[in-house]
């Protein structure tokens, strides 16, 4: 079973990782909030019922549910839709996401070799999914795009915190919890002034360099 939701979750960045449709990004975001909670459900059911409930929101409700919403009311109130020109195509992206996974996975073999601490499925797949949510922002020109390439990167960092510990670390992940709402909040205030300077259309990076003191 959880090597099954991994599998998903690796598809569903991968997909990321090709796609231009913002909404998509959101609704991939969404979909690997259920896949937590699901992971939770079948591998931390035995932690106390607080944690569980704590844990519970910060997957099912606020990453699959709250956090979607906030980020498709900004796509549509701003009215656009699709990351148009990527600095690098899709298909050479999706080729350079599946090169990272490939070496994800090497580097969970060896973690696996050498340490018993750690899961290394997991370990693997959240370091790849780091790099990959870095990949997003390097690659894009749309804000937005940002934005959801720093939540991805985030999920990432979750993921990690489930490889390095084999109870929950409820700490830190209260506290990427307190990032996200943060993180979240702060972007799309940002976005939002950025959007009554720049045309809806020229909303993208390059516009940024055209900003002074």
């Amino acid at each position: 079973m959880i090597g099954f939701l991994l599998i998903l979750f690796v598809i569903s960045m991968l997909f990321a990782s090709t796609t231009g449709r913002l909404e998509a990004y959101v609704k991939i975001f969404s979909i690997q909030g259920i896949i937590f909670f699901l992971i939770i459900l079948t591998y931390y059911s035995h932690i106390p019922l607080l944690d569980f409930l704590l844990l519970l929101i910060e997957t099912l409700l606020v990453k699959t549910v709250v956090i979607p919403v906030i980020l498709i009311k900004v796509i549509r109130k701003n009215n656009i839709y699709r990351e148009v020109e990527p600095y690098i195509p899709n298909f050479f992206s999706l080729v350079i996401s599946v090169i990272i996974f490939v070496f994800g996975f090497i580097l969970a073999y060896l973690a696996g070799q050498y340490t018993q601490d750690i899961r290394p499925f997991y370990f693997g797949i959240s370091i790849s999914t780091i790099v990959v949510g870095l990949f997003i922002i390097m690659s894009r020109k749309k804000i937005i795009t940002h934005i959801m390439g720093y939540m991805f990167l985030e999920n990432g960092i979750f993921l990690l915190s489930l490889s390095v510990a084999r109870e929950m670390p409820l700490i830190v992940n209260l506290g990427i919890l307190l990032d996200i709402f943060i993180g979240v909040f702060l972007l799309v205030i940002i976005y939002n002034h950025i959007n009554s300077t720049f045309a809806r259309e020229k909303i993208n990076i390059d516009s940024l360099s055209c900003l002074k003191d």
